[in-house]
């Protein structure tokens, strides 16, 4: 299945426009608190073709993802008590119990990591806010991980040039289902555990 594939050609797409770092800055925001594809997909391109403004895009997916992340965590902050009804009445509280006091225990490192790495940095954005986790380490942890992440990508591409590139559209597809399948496995572990 090339769902990953069509939108990688999509954000291809968006990458060569002449407005591509608005569009760069708006994925990077809306992949934070709700959109599925990460912003590497059209930072990796961008820094391939224009390597002296690699440092620049970075900085812009960096800034750009922080603000989304912010826009999460008000998500999480504010819509909680609409959602807390809910979680009374199914069996997600028990979860939401652990996950709290994972938040207690490792806040901030949560969120650095899940900033870097694949993890969907969305989900802890949202539930960083739920939980009121305290905001100046949320955007610390959040500008620390995120921008070494995209600081990386911007550099590979800077450095690896096409070859980069062209391993990040072979694989993009095995990457992002893998990617689903760790999140749903790590779900089901949490659930039952």
């Amino acid at each position: 299945m090339q769902f990953f594939s069509a939108l990688y050609g999509r954000a291809m797409a968006w990458a060569r426009h002449r407005h591509a770092p608005w569009y760069l800055g708006g994925v990077s925001f809306a992949e934070s608190s709700f959109f599925p594809v990460p912003p590497d997909v059209m930072l990796a391109p961008m820094s391939l073709a224009h390597p002296k403004r690699a440092w620049r895009f970075a900085l812009i997916t960096t800034l750009a993802s922080v603000a989304g992340g912010l826009a999460g965590y008000a998500i999480g902050y504010f819509a909680f008590d609409a959602l807390e009804p809910w979680l009374r009445e199914t069996n997600y509280r028990a979860s939401f119990a652990k996950a709290e006091t994972w938040f207690g225990e490792y806040g901030f490192w949560a969120v650095f990591i899940a900033g870097f790495s694949p993890i969907p940095y969305k989900a802890f954005t949202i539930a960083a806010g739920a939980l009121a986790m305290p905001l100046m380490p949320f955007t610390l942890a959040s500008l620390i991980g995120r921008g070494a992440r995209f600081f990386l990508v911007a550099g590979l591409m800077k450095w690896g040039g096409a070859r980069m590139e062209a391993a990040l559209h072979r694989y993009v597809d095995r990457l992002g289902w893998a990617t689903v399948l760790l999140v749903a496995a790590a779900l089901l572990l949490h659930h039952f555990a």
